[in-house]
């Protein structure tokens, strides 16, 4: 009889599965193995670096478990929970299942949220062998960690963040990365190096049954669609696991350097706080009404607004709230695929982006009136964040680098603007709640001075057109960018107007590609743009949906779905010829397309009770 090959491994690719708990995360292959995970937190040094090891090989970097004669896997996570399972069989008839997590619940009045990966394998069928393999690294992919070892711990000595092995299983097999039959269930916890008080298997098993309640009890105070629970399920978790939640901040993605198209140098850092990418993350987050993220999020807004300097805000922000993040490429890391390189840091933050003053604006204006969160704004807050206001009605008319964020050219962009005008208008709206007549008469007139320099500013007349034109990206230009889709969004203008829906037409006729959109179709800093750009792509589906085209919206939305990884997520880009994920992965951009247009698309609660 013949035997079934064993299993060779896979190329690299984006089929990855996020855990975290929210101070720590990884990203788990799918063979099993740990990836890609920093600490002692999102921005740190990667200390499982074999995402970005190009052709360097896979046996630094990394931590995964091997099983003698492997012939298939399967993974799927634990039901409303980020936690991993992993089985891996062999041609024996052998089998283990991996539990991955990283421990998150309640513990004396506390989150319990240590800088700590935890694994349970066990034996489910057969008799197994397996062996394993932990090889972080130091220094950006550097040297691997120096080790030393105790009776029952191996302690590796990452820079600035030594970390303990503790488990039950032989250290020696583990150290020596030999085959040995696992007859048992083993445990074990990479954390702090510090003695693990307790008996490992129990306390690991218990750290597993907790993080499962933890999360189960979260998503089912979320109030989800009735079509596509799953999916946004999934989103809503990964969304989580992207908040620094001891700062409140909000990463873009948890990894970096993943280009945004092959071999293109588009690899950028997303290990930090874009208020943007933040503003729509809590967007998405509060209509599924969770709230604990956009309270912890306030928090760090408002130290931000507290630090900056005659009121000017940088558009992106460590993770700590610290202001400086020097972008440099580490030399030890080949990238993903090969393609180089990998950049720490993102010079974005001294750029001006005009926008980001509305995006404090906006999530902000919800804590002067809604009553389910714990600290409700007053008139001193109010007065703090028109300070926030009087830098959007400033800059509305002035050139920026724009969303997207380019790095050789300036103008007076469009969405900026918009989103000035937003945050005057909802300014208006929070004076006129609390009772100040005067600065609601004062942000509203300027909201309509804002609203006149727009139509006069980025109209442009096409004779001919319907409605005998089409806004433009920037003041006096002529190019489209699909942010012109948020005009309806953010209320600048509702979906029937005969100048939106021109506007809608004339970006689908310049960006659409099939299925799929593009942020803009004109040469930036590195050529043209060769990927569609997710959230373009949802924003089109809304914008459809808003103006009536439902059949086509719900369409476009089940072929998004259709091309999510097995984890159920997406990255930022995609070849809208192959279908194939490129960019940060999984981005919070993309996660928040899901979120919203679900909502949007799905039918009522009320059709089903």
């Amino acid at each position: 009889m013949t035997q079934p090959e064993a299993i060779a491994p896979s190329p690299t690719s984006l089929e990855l599965w996020p855990i975290g708990n929210c101070q720590v995360s990884g990203l788990i292959d799918d063979v099993g193995a740990l990836v890609w995970g920093c600490v002692p937190r999102v921005d740190g040094d990667p200390t499982f670096c074999a995402l970005m090891r190009g052709d360097k090989g896979r046996d630094a970097g990394t931590w995964r478990f091997e099983l003698e004669g492997q012939t298939s896997i399967s993974q799927h996570y634990l039901r409303n929970t980020p936690i991993l399972v992993t089985r891996l069989e062999d041609a024996k008839g052998g089998a283990v299942e991996i539990y991955d997590f990283c421990p998150r619940y309640e513990h004396s009045g506390r989150t319990y949220r240590p800088v700590a990966y935890a694994r349970i394998v066990r034996p489910v069928a057969g008799s197994p062998r397996i062996r394993t393999v932990l090889t972080p690294m130091s220094g950006y992919g550097a040297q691997l960690a120096p080790i030393t070892q105790g009776s029952n711990h191996v302690r590796y000595l990452v820079e600035r963040n030594t970390l303990r092995l503790t488990t039950d299983a032989p250290v020696g097999y583990v150290l020596d990365e030999r085959y040995f039959r696992i007859e048992r269930p083993l445990h074990f916890f990479l954390g702090p190096d510090e003695p693990f008080n307790g008996d490992i298997e129990y306390d690991v098993q218990a750290m597993l049954n907790k993080t499962s309640d933890y999360w189960r009890l979260w998503v089912r105070g979320l109030a989800t669609p009735l079509d596509w629970q799953d999916a946004v399920i999934r989103a809503a978790i990964t969304l989580k696991l992207c908040q620094h939640e001891e700062t409140g901040a909000i990463v873009a993605a948890l990894t970096t350097s993943i280009p945004e198209a092959p071999g293109s140098q588009r690899n950028w850092d997303y290990r930090y706080c874009w208020i943007r990418d933040a503003y729509y993350t809590v967007q998405a987050l509060n209509h599924l009404g969770a709230l604990d993220v956009l309270e912890k999020y306030l928090g760090y807004l408002r130290n931000i607004v507290a630090d900056a300097p005659e009121g000017v805000v940088q558009p992106l922000y460590a993770v700590s709230g610290a202001k400086e993040i020097i972008e440099w490429e580490a030399p030890h890391l080949a990238g993903y695929r090969g393609m180089g390189p990998v950049r720490v840091g993102n010079a974005a933050y001294y750029q001006v982006q005009n926008d980001c003053y509305g995006q404090i604006v906006l999530p902000s204006i919800q804590s002067f009136s809604d009553q389910r969160l714990l600290r409700i704004a007053n008139e001193e807050d109010f007065r703090s964040l028109e300070q926030v206001g009087e830098m959007a009605w400033q800059t509305h008319d002035q050139p920026d680098a724009g969303l997207w964020e380019l790095r050789t050219r300036t103008a007076v962009h469009t969405y900026s603007s918009v989103m000035s005008w937003a945050a005057c208008d909802r300014l208006a709206n929070a004076a006129e709640h609390i009772g100040l007549a005067d600065r609601a008469a004062l942000w509203r007139e300027r909201a309509d001075t804002v609203r006149r320099n727009i139509d006069e500013g980025a109209w442009l007349p096409v004779e001919g057109h319907e409605a005998g034109g089409h806004y433009a990206a920037s003041f006096g230009g002529n190019q489209l960018d699909a942010s012109l889709l948020q005009m309806v969004e953010l209320r600048y203008l509702p979906a029937d107007h005969p100048k939106f829906r021109a506007t809608l037409q004339a970006v689908q006729r310049a960006l659409r590609r099939g299925e799929h959109m593009l942020r803009y179709d004109s040469e930036d800093d590195f050529g043209l743009p060769e990927t569609a750009f997710n959230i373009c792509t949802f924003w089109l589906i809304q914008a459809l949906h808003r103006s009536g085209e439902d059949d086509e919206a719900r369409r476009l939305f089940v072929t998004m779905l259709s091309h999510r990884t097995r984890s159920g997520l997406l990255s930022e880009d995609m070849d809208f010829e192959t279908g194939e994920l490129w960019g940060n992965f999984p981005q919070t951009y993309s996660l928040v397309g899901i979120i919203n247009c679900a909502g949007q698309l799905s039918r009522s609660w009320r059709d089903w009770r």
